[in-house]
Parts: C-alpha cells; structure tokens; sequence
C-alpha cells in the first residue's frame, strides 16, 4: 500500500540550520519542501551566498527548494524604523512576522498541509515567540517545533564542517550585521 506523506513546506533562514531541520522530516517520513525566503539579509551578495549553500543542502538531501525574490525594501519598509533595538527585539519579531507570513500563503496556495520554520534551531532565537507568530498566522497549519532541541544546533554546525559549508557570523540583516562587526 502506498501511504501518503505528510506535507510541510519549510521556510528555511540558511542551508547551515536547515540541514538538521530537513533530516528530522525526512527521518520521520515527510515530504519537505524548502522555501528561501529573506528580504533580510544585507548585503545582496550575503544573499545569494546564503541561497547558494541552501541550494547545495536541498541537492545534498534531494528535496524540491522554491524561492521567493530578494526584495529587501519591503523588510525595511517594515523593519528599517527599529534599527536602535536590541538583537530579539521588536525588529526580529517584524522579520519573523513577514517570512513566516509569506511561507505561510505560499503553503496554502500550494495545497501543503502544514508550514514551520527553521529559525527555530538558532540558540540567538526565541522558539517561543516564533510559535506565538506562526500560530497567530495559522494555528492549524503551523508547526511548532523547537529544532534547538536533541542537540540540533549542534549537529547543524557539524554537518557545516563535514560538508566545508560557508557558515555566516550574523543574522542576517544590515543591524545585525553592524552590531557583529562593532562586537557589540
């Protein structure tokens, strides 16, 4: 008998943290479906960086990976005016806000079942308030899974080293960007 998976397409910040997110669902028997998409990340170079190394992750795990454009003024037509907050803050929770959103009407345009994120693998990220986003968009689609959790940063950072993955030192955003090159 040909059983059906479950599908869940995967808003994924960077190859690095998705490469255990997409493990997990493949382990468990999932169709995953990863989905790029950062109007955060500064400079544009950094982002087709970034996308380059997710694309290699996506070939490495032979999963289907959709992207949406770089359009990085609508992240600072929403995000730019809270560039004194703190790493977390206001700004952050705005980002996730705005790729959660997306990825969310995406999966619902394309008839996937349930949609998550692979932010919340980063120890720098709050898992809680990225469930309060993702349920507040979709409570019956989104999933809320703390990838942090069974080591998972740890075991990203490896796979970085066995693949000699580019591995970036920041968020992603020119704020985070500033704040890591001032070592505040």
């Amino acid at each position: 008998m040909n059983e059906k998976k479950i599908s869940v397409l995967l808003h994924i910040c960077c190859g690095i943290c998705a490469a255990e997110c997409i493990n997990r669902f493949k382990l468990l028997g999932y169709n995953v479906t990863g989905f790029f998409y950062n109007p955060n990340i500064y400079p544009e170079e950094e982002y087709y960086k970034r996308k380059k190394i997710v694309e290699k992750v996506a070939n490495i795990f032979k999963i289907s990976l959709l992207e949406s454009k770089y359009e990085q003024d609508i992240w600072f037509s929403q995000c730019g005016s809270y560039s004194l907050e703190p790493e977390g803050g206001k700004r952050c929770e705005i980002c996730y806000e705005l790729r959660l959103k997306e990825t969310s009407i995406l999966a619902e345009k394309l008839g996937y079942e349930f949609f998550t994120t692979t932010l919340t693998i980063s120890p720098h990220k709050n898992s809680h308030t990225i469930f309060l986003i993702g349920e507040r968009i979709n409570k019956n689609k989104f999933l809320k899974i703390d990838f942090k959790k069974q080591n998972g940063f740890n075991k990203t950072i490896q796979f970085a080293k066995n693949y000699k993955l580019y591995r970036q030192n920041y968020c992603g955003c020119i704020y985070s960007r500033t704040k890591n090159l001032l070592n505040i």
